[in-house]
Protein backbone atom coordinates (compact mmCIF):
# COMPACT_ATOMS: atom_id res chain seq x y z
CA UNK A 1 0.00 0.00 0.00
CA UNK A 2 1.59 3.53 -0.99
CA UNK A 3 1.66 5.53 2.18
CA UNK A 4 -0.50 8.43 3.04
CA UNK A 5 0.02 11.82 3.76
CA UNK A 6 -0.80 14.41 6.03
CA UNK A 7 -1.79 17.72 4.56
CA UNK A 8 -3.11 20.98 5.26
CA UNK A 9 -4.17 24.27 2.90
CA UNK A 10 -3.19 27.37 4.55
CA UNK A 11 -5.64 30.09 2.93
CA UNK A 12 -7.85 27.23 2.00
CA UNK A 13 -10.69 30.47 1.81
CA UNK A 14 -8.58 32.03 -1.60
CA UNK A 15 -9.34 31.20 -4.84
CA UNK A 16 -5.84 29.49 -5.10
CA UNK A 17 -6.67 27.29 -1.88
CA UNK A 18 -10.30 26.19 -3.06
CA UNK A 19 -8.91 24.91 -6.85
CA UNK A 20 -6.06 23.44 -4.84
CA UNK A 21 -9.10 21.62 -2.74
CA UNK A 22 -10.60 20.46 -5.33
CA UNK A 23 -7.56 19.59 -7.68
CA UNK A 24 -6.53 16.63 -4.66
CA UNK A 25 -9.74 15.37 -4.69
CA UNK A 26 -9.76 15.34 -8.37
CA UNK A 27 -6.37 14.23 -8.73
CA UNK A 28 -6.58 11.86 -5.90
CA UNK A 29 -3.92 12.97 -4.11
CA UNK A 30 -2.95 10.45 -1.25
CA UNK A 31 -4.36 11.75 1.78
CA UNK A 32 -3.77 10.40 5.30
CA UNK A 33 -6.14 13.62 6.59
CA UNK A 34 -6.45 16.80 5.71
CA UNK A 35 -6.60 20.79 7.53
CA UNK A 36 -8.48 23.35 5.92
CA UNK A 37 -6.47 26.77 7.49
CA UNK A 38 -7.39 30.70 7.22
CA UNK A 39 -5.99 33.41 9.55
CA UNK A 40 -10.11 34.09 8.97
CA UNK A 41 -11.40 31.50 11.52
CA UNK A 42 -14.41 30.07 11.38
CA UNK A 43 -16.61 28.47 8.62
CA UNK A 44 -16.13 26.00 6.18
CA UNK A 45 -14.70 24.71 2.93
CA UNK A 46 -16.24 22.01 0.75
CA UNK A 47 -13.89 19.31 0.45
CA UNK A 48 -15.15 15.96 -1.56
CA UNK A 49 -18.57 15.12 -0.20
CA UNK A 50 -18.27 16.87 2.86
CA UNK A 51 -17.34 20.30 4.41
CA UNK A 52 -13.94 20.78 6.69
CA UNK A 53 -13.75 23.30 9.55
CA UNK A 54 -11.62 25.72 9.14
CA UNK A 55 -8.73 26.61 11.56
CA UNK A 56 -6.95 29.20 12.49
CA UNK A 57 -3.93 30.15 11.34
CA UNK A 58 -2.25 31.62 14.00
CA UNK A 59 -2.74 28.75 16.44
CA UNK A 60 -2.10 25.78 13.85
CA UNK A 61 0.34 23.25 14.93
CA UNK A 62 2.26 22.14 12.18
CA UNK A 63 4.00 19.56 13.33
CA UNK A 64 0.94 17.52 12.78
CA UNK A 65 1.13 17.53 9.11
CA UNK A 66 4.09 16.69 6.94
CA UNK A 67 2.63 19.06 3.70
CA UNK A 68 1.33 22.83 3.87
CA UNK A 69 -0.02 24.28 0.38
CA UNK A 70 0.49 28.17 1.57
CA UNK A 71 -1.48 30.12 -0.70
CA UNK A 72 -2.22 33.53 1.67
CA UNK A 73 -0.20 36.60 0.54
CA UNK A 74 3.45 37.40 1.01
CA UNK A 75 3.43 39.02 4.78
CA UNK A 76 1.74 35.87 6.15
CA UNK A 77 3.90 33.60 4.47
CA UNK A 78 7.07 35.01 5.41
CA UNK A 79 5.59 34.60 9.52
CA UNK A 80 4.37 31.08 9.31
CA UNK A 81 6.11 29.15 6.61
CA UNK A 82 9.22 29.17 8.15
CA UNK A 83 7.03 28.11 11.15
CA UNK A 84 5.88 25.13 9.10
CA UNK A 85 9.10 24.34 7.66
CA UNK A 86 10.65 24.09 11.63
CA UNK A 87 7.97 21.81 12.55
CA UNK A 88 9.35 19.32 9.65
CA UNK A 89 5.98 19.94 7.49
CA UNK A 90 7.41 20.77 3.85
CA UNK A 91 6.00 23.77 2.64
CA UNK A 92 4.83 24.41 -1.19
CA UNK A 93 4.62 28.60 -1.13
CA UNK A 94 2.56 30.31 -3.73
CA UNK A 95 4.00 34.04 -2.69
CA UNK A 96 6.36 35.72 -3.82
CA UNK A 97 8.61 35.75 -0.27
CA UNK A 98 10.66 32.89 -1.00
CA UNK A 99 11.23 32.93 -5.16
CA UNK A 100 14.42 34.21 -4.78
CA UNK A 101 16.03 32.82 -2.31
CA UNK A 102 18.98 30.77 -3.12
CA UNK A 103 18.12 28.03 -1.00
CA UNK A 104 14.39 27.95 -2.28
CA UNK A 105 13.85 26.28 -5.29
CA UNK A 106 11.44 28.06 -7.38
CA UNK A 107 9.82 25.22 -9.64
CA UNK A 108 7.28 24.26 -13.22
CA UNK A 109 6.36 21.00 -13.01
CA UNK A 110 7.27 20.46 -16.31
CA UNK A 111 9.82 23.07 -16.56
CA UNK A 112 12.78 22.13 -13.64
CA UNK A 113 11.30 19.46 -11.77
CA UNK A 114 14.83 18.26 -11.01
CA UNK A 115 14.99 21.32 -8.40
CA UNK A 116 12.60 20.01 -6.18
CA UNK A 117 15.06 17.58 -5.14
CA UNK A 118 16.94 20.90 -3.03
CA UNK A 119 13.70 21.26 -0.93
CA UNK A 120 15.67 19.80 2.61
CA UNK A 121 17.58 23.04 2.50
CA UNK A 122 14.80 25.11 3.94
CA UNK A 123 12.12 22.88 3.51
CA UNK A 124 10.04 25.03 1.47
CA UNK A 125 9.13 24.84 -2.63
CA UNK A 126 8.08 28.20 -4.03
CA UNK A 127 5.64 28.13 -6.75
CA UNK A 128 6.32 31.21 -9.47
CA UNK A 129 4.30 33.83 -9.78
CA UNK A 130 1.17 32.86 -12.70
CA UNK A 131 3.07 34.90 -15.40
CA UNK A 132 6.60 32.76 -15.34
CA UNK A 133 4.77 29.38 -14.75
CA UNK A 134 2.87 29.97 -17.99
CA UNK A 135 5.28 31.67 -20.29
CA UNK A 136 8.22 28.89 -18.88
CA UNK A 137 6.00 26.51 -19.74
CA UNK A 138 5.48 27.43 -23.11
CA UNK A 139 9.06 28.68 -24.10
CA UNK A 140 10.61 25.55 -22.47
CA UNK A 141 10.36 23.18 -25.86
CA UNK A 142 11.69 26.27 -27.46
CA UNK A 143 14.24 27.25 -25.40
CA UNK A 144 15.67 23.35 -25.23
CA UNK A 145 15.91 23.61 -29.06
CA UNK A 146 17.31 26.79 -30.30
CA UNK A 147 18.11 28.72 -27.40
CA UNK A 148 16.43 32.41 -26.22
CA UNK A 149 18.11 34.96 -26.79
CA UNK A 150 15.42 37.82 -25.96
CA UNK A 151 11.71 37.89 -25.13
CA UNK A 152 9.34 41.03 -25.25
CA UNK A 153 6.01 40.14 -23.83
CA UNK A 154 2.86 41.84 -22.75
CA UNK A 155 0.83 39.97 -20.01
CA UNK A 156 -2.76 40.54 -20.00
CA UNK A 157 -3.88 39.74 -16.42
CA UNK A 158 -7.12 38.77 -14.81
CA UNK A 159 -8.74 40.40 -11.77
CA UNK A 160 -8.62 37.01 -9.70
CA UNK A 161 -5.12 37.83 -9.76
CA UNK A 162 -6.18 39.74 -6.52
CA UNK A 163 -8.16 36.67 -5.52
CA UNK A 164 -11.62 37.61 -4.63
CA UNK A 165 -11.43 40.78 -4.02
CA UNK A 166 -10.28 41.42 -7.24
CA UNK A 167 -13.31 39.60 -8.97
CA UNK A 168 -16.07 41.10 -6.55
CA UNK A 169 -14.38 44.78 -7.30
CA UNK A 170 -14.89 44.37 -11.48
CA UNK A 171 -18.17 42.88 -10.47
CA UNK A 172 -19.38 45.73 -8.23
CA UNK A 173 -18.27 48.19 -11.01
CA UNK A 174 -20.15 46.89 -14.03
CA UNK A 175 -23.00 46.81 -11.80
CA UNK A 176 -22.87 50.26 -11.05
CA UNK A 177 -22.21 51.55 -14.46
CA UNK A 178 -25.23 49.42 -15.73
CA UNK A 179 -26.95 51.19 -12.78
CA UNK A 180 -26.10 54.65 -13.38
CA UNK A 181 -24.76 54.28 -10.00
CA UNK A 182 -20.99 55.78 -8.73
CA UNK A 183 -18.22 53.90 -9.21
CA UNK A 184 -15.98 52.67 -6.11
CA UNK A 185 -12.26 51.87 -6.25
CA UNK A 186 -10.87 49.96 -3.63
CA UNK A 187 -8.46 47.15 -4.79
CA UNK A 188 -7.22 48.69 -7.75
CA UNK A 189 -6.15 52.26 -7.71
CA UNK A 190 -8.31 53.20 -10.71
CA UNK A 191 -11.96 52.10 -12.02
CA UNK A 192 -11.45 48.56 -13.81
CA UNK A 193 -14.61 47.59 -15.44
CA UNK A 194 -14.47 48.60 -18.53
CA UNK A 195 -10.64 50.01 -18.66
CA UNK A 196 -7.51 49.50 -18.61
CA UNK A 197 -5.13 49.41 -16.06
CA UNK A 198 -1.24 49.48 -17.63
CA UNK A 199 0.70 49.33 -14.35
CA UNK A 200 0.62 46.21 -11.72
CA UNK A 201 2.56 46.60 -8.40
CA UNK A 202 4.87 49.61 -7.83
CA UNK A 203 6.89 51.16 -10.18
CA UNK A 204 10.60 51.09 -9.48
CA UNK A 205 13.37 53.39 -10.32
CA UNK A 206 14.62 51.90 -13.67
CA UNK A 207 10.42 52.67 -14.64
CA UNK A 208 9.66 48.94 -14.66
CA UNK A 209 7.10 47.79 -12.02
CA UNK A 210 7.47 44.95 -9.53
CA UNK A 211 5.93 42.81 -11.90
CA UNK A 212 7.61 42.98 -14.97
CA UNK A 213 10.63 42.62 -12.18
CA UNK A 214 9.14 39.69 -11.10
CA UNK A 215 8.65 38.14 -14.20
CA UNK A 216 12.12 38.89 -15.64
CA UNK A 217 13.49 37.30 -12.23
CA UNK A 218 11.51 34.43 -11.99
CA UNK A 219 12.13 32.85 -15.24
CA UNK A 220 15.84 33.28 -15.08
CA UNK A 221 15.98 31.73 -12.03
CA UNK A 222 13.62 28.65 -13.39
CA UNK A 223 15.62 28.37 -16.46
CA UNK A 224 18.88 28.24 -14.69
CA UNK A 225 20.31 31.39 -16.20
CA UNK A 226 22.05 33.97 -14.51
CA UNK A 227 20.33 36.51 -16.67
CA UNK A 228 17.72 36.06 -18.79
CA UNK A 229 16.91 39.41 -21.08
CA UNK A 230 13.07 40.34 -21.10
CA UNK A 231 11.67 43.21 -21.20
CA UNK A 232 7.92 43.01 -19.82
CA UNK A 233 4.72 45.22 -20.00
CA UNK A 234 1.88 43.70 -17.37
CA UNK A 235 -1.17 44.98 -17.59
CA UNK A 236 -4.63 44.46 -15.66
CA UNK A 237 -7.81 43.71 -17.67
CA UNK A 238 -11.54 43.64 -17.20
CA UNK A 239 -11.55 40.18 -17.14
CA UNK A 240 -12.58 37.54 -13.91
CA UNK A 241 -10.33 34.36 -15.31
CA UNK A 242 -7.85 33.53 -17.59
CA UNK A 243 -4.36 35.52 -17.59
CA UNK A 244 -3.20 35.91 -21.78
CA UNK A 245 0.29 36.87 -22.81
CA UNK A 246 1.46 38.14 -26.60
CA UNK A 247 4.58 37.11 -26.94
CA UNK A 248 7.90 38.26 -29.55
CA UNK A 249 10.89 36.02 -28.91
CA UNK A 250 14.31 35.86 -30.25
CA UNK A 251 15.91 32.61 -30.49
CA UNK A 252 19.71 31.99 -30.36
CA UNK A 253 19.39 30.05 -34.03
CA UNK A 254 16.87 29.96 -36.41
CA UNK A 255 14.18 28.11 -35.96
CA UNK A 256 11.22 27.44 -38.69
CA UNK A 257 7.24 28.19 -37.46
CA UNK A 258 6.77 24.65 -38.77
CA UNK A 259 9.58 23.38 -36.51
CA UNK A 260 8.15 25.53 -33.54
CA UNK A 261 4.86 24.52 -33.94
CA UNK A 262 6.27 20.37 -34.02
CA UNK A 263 7.95 21.43 -30.93
CA UNK A 264 4.99 22.81 -28.95
CA UNK A 265 2.01 20.21 -30.22
CA UNK A 266 4.30 17.60 -28.81
CA UNK A 267 4.61 19.34 -25.16
CA UNK A 268 2.67 17.63 -22.26
CA UNK A 269 1.22 20.59 -21.11
CA UNK A 270 0.56 22.82 -24.29
CA UNK A 271 -2.45 22.84 -26.73
CA UNK A 272 -1.75 24.74 -29.74
CA UNK A 273 -4.65 25.83 -31.50
CA UNK A 274 -4.04 26.22 -35.60
CA UNK A 275 -7.75 26.64 -36.31
CA UNK A 276 -9.03 28.92 -33.85
CA UNK A 277 -7.59 31.68 -31.22
CA UNK A 278 -7.80 30.55 -27.97
CA UNK A 279 -9.20 33.70 -25.54
CA UNK A 280 -9.87 33.97 -21.77
CA UNK A 281 -13.99 32.87 -21.82
CA UNK A 282 -13.95 30.49 -24.44
CA UNK A 283 -11.25 28.34 -23.57
CA UNK A 284 -9.42 27.81 -20.73
CA UNK A 285 -11.65 27.73 -17.55
CA UNK A 286 -11.01 25.14 -15.83
CA UNK A 287 -8.34 23.85 -18.19
CA UNK A 288 -5.21 22.13 -17.26
CA UNK A 289 -2.60 23.30 -20.21
CA UNK A 290 -1.52 26.49 -21.74
CA UNK A 291 -3.40 27.84 -24.56
CA UNK A 292 -0.99 28.67 -27.78
CA UNK A 293 -2.62 30.67 -30.97
CA UNK A 294 -1.36 32.87 -33.28
CA UNK A 295 2.64 31.40 -33.86
CA UNK A 296 3.91 33.14 -36.72
CA UNK A 297 7.38 33.98 -37.70
CA UNK A 298 8.64 37.71 -37.12
CA UNK A 299 8.45 39.19 -39.64
CA UNK A 300 11.42 41.68 -38.93
CA UNK A 301 13.73 39.14 -37.74
CA UNK A 302 14.87 35.93 -39.55
CA UNK A 303 15.16 34.13 -35.76
CA UNK A 304 11.77 35.94 -34.46
CA UNK A 305 8.54 34.28 -33.54
CA UNK A 306 5.10 35.81 -32.31
CA UNK A 307 2.23 34.02 -30.28
CA UNK A 308 -0.71 34.28 -28.26
CA UNK A 309 -1.17 32.37 -24.70
CA UNK A 310 -3.88 32.21 -22.56
CA UNK A 311 -4.52 30.03 -19.36
CA UNK A 312 -6.44 29.49 -16.60
CA UNK A 313 -4.50 31.96 -14.16
CA UNK A 314 -5.78 30.50 -10.71
CA UNK A 315 -5.74 26.92 -11.64
CA UNK A 316 -3.21 26.08 -13.98
CA UNK A 317 -1.30 29.35 -13.25
CA UNK A 318 -1.17 28.55 -9.48
CA UNK A 319 -3.11 25.74 -8.34
CA UNK A 320 -1.96 23.10 -10.37
CA UNK A 321 1.81 23.66 -10.01
CA UNK A 322 1.68 23.32 -6.18
CA UNK A 323 -0.15 20.06 -6.91
CA UNK A 324 2.27 18.73 -9.23
CA UNK A 325 4.86 19.62 -7.45
CA UNK A 326 3.92 17.68 -4.12
CA UNK A 327 3.16 14.71 -6.14
CA UNK A 328 6.65 14.84 -7.58
CA UNK A 329 7.67 15.39 -4.14
CA UNK A 330 5.99 12.58 -2.86
CA UNK A 331 7.23 9.97 -5.55
CA UNK A 332 10.53 11.02 -5.78
CA UNK A 333 11.84 11.80 -2.74
CA UNK A 334 9.45 11.63 0.46
CA UNK A 335 9.16 8.22 -0.34
CA UNK A 336 12.57 7.35 -0.39
CA UNK A 337 13.34 9.33 2.60
CA UNK A 338 10.74 6.90 4.58
CA UNK A 339 11.96 3.73 2.72
CA UNK A 340 8.96 3.10 0.57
Amino acid sequence: MSKMYKVAVVGCDTLVGEAILTLLEEREFPLESIHAVSDNAGGRVAFKERHLKVEPLAKFDFSQVELAFFCVDEALAEEFAPKAAEAGCVVIDDSPCFRLEEDVPLVVAEVNPETIADYAKQNIIANPGTNATLLTTVLKPLHDVAGIAHINVVTLQAVSGKDKAGVEELAKQSSAIFNLKPIESEVFEKQIAFNILPQIGAILDDGYSREEVKLTWEAAKIFARKELPVSATCIRVPVFHGHAMVVNLETEQPITVERARELLENAAAVRLMLDDIPTPVTDVAGEDVVFVGRLRQDSSHVKGLDLWLVADNVRKGAALNSVQIAEILIKQYLNRVSGK
